[in-house]
């Protein structure tokens, strides 16, 4: 630790003989949070790295669509975690309006969409395919859905488009939107013990995959416009009627202003890029660990000092 410490500073004091550093703004960087750990943990690790290098630095709680507008009015400085599947709908009309940009991909691969636990397969062996899912049906059924099956969504903020979807497709499902991703887990946790068939949103990367192994249910394959044209997809009446992207993007976002305002911050966050193992050690440091997310963040930036301190070596 010790060593690190050491090799950290003496990063900081290159960039600060540069006077990169002093061409920022003292004004603080605001950073959005938002509603699950990889997300909370991945801005407070960001936030800590630009405080090292001498930026101030806020957070602010802010809706995970409305972001955008606020990156885009520099209401807030910038987002870590655009992820394709759940947020490229309002990242792209943010953009069209601009006063924001891509501030770059992280290494990072995603998906979300309709999971199930292994267990579920063995009660369902159609799966993944999405057409095996009315077959059992009954087995997803609960007193809240009657002869329907219950299907366990993301919070209603997140916009995951699961009634839209149920229907385009004719599924004999319930929709439910989960008040948090904690109750996601809660869900799976409590099916454990008996192996009882459950179906919830899931996404990666994140901590639960490495905790419950499972599958996504395999819907007929993503195609740009199946959000807004009804004829992209099997249903030429209907919108939402295809899976979401399989390999989705994981991006940065940067209001127009930060390259001018804060420098050295705007270029440490173009070479911030995370993987998928890393981002599901983060939450898993929440998640599991139990620690807060500012702890979680010092811990992870201890852990990987040989990851992040390249990134602002490479800003000096």
């Amino acid at each position: 630790m010790k060593l690190t410490n050491l090799f950290s500073a003496a990063t900081l004091a290159a960039v600060a003989g540069t006077g990169a550093i002093a061409e920022d703004s003292s004004d603080p960087i605001v950073i959005p949070i938002h509603n699950w750990s990889s997300q909370i943990v991945m801005s407070y690790v960001t936030g800590q790295l630009l405080e090292e290098i001498g930026d101030n630095v806020e957070y602010v709680t802010t809706d995970s669509q409305a972001v955008y507008e606020s990156v885009r009015l520099g209401d807030v400085t910038l987002e870590m975690e655009v992820w394709e599947g759940a947020f490229g709908a309002s990242f792209r009309t943010a953009l069209e309006k601009g006063g924001l940009h891509d501030a770059g991909d992280h290494d990072a691969v995603t998906r979300e969409d309709w999971w199930y636990p292994m267990w579920t397969k063995e009660s369902c062996p159609g799966l993944p395919d999405w057409q095996a899912l009315n077959d059992c049906a009954h087995l997803f059924a609960t007193a809240e859905t009657g002869d329907k099956g219950r299907y366990l969504d993301g919070p209603v903020d997140w916009l995951k488009h699961g009634k839209e979807r149920a229907e385009a497709l004719d599924l004999n499902f319930t929709v439910i939107n989960a008040g948090s991703a904690a109750a996601l887990w809660a869900e799976i946790g409590a099916a454990e013990a008996d192996k009882k068939p459950v179906l919830v949103f899931n996404w990666t990367p994140n901590f639960a995959e490495a905790v419950w192994p499972g599958e996504f249910v395999e819907f007929p394959a993503w195609e740009d416009g199946c959000d807004k044209d009804p004829s992209k997809g099997p249903n030429p009446d209907a919108l939402y009627d295809c899976g979401n992207p399989a390999t989705g993007y994981l991006k940065k976002a940067a209001w127009d202003g930060m390259k001018d305002k804060w420098p050295a911050a705007y270029c440490v966050l173009t070479e911030i890029s995370f993987t998928n193992p890393q981002i599901a050690e983060m939450a898993k440091l929440v998640d599991t660990d139990e620690l807060e997310p500012e702890e979680a963040a010092a811990e992870w930036l201890d852990a990987n000092r040989a990851v992040v301190d390249p990134w602002i070596s490479a800003c000096s």
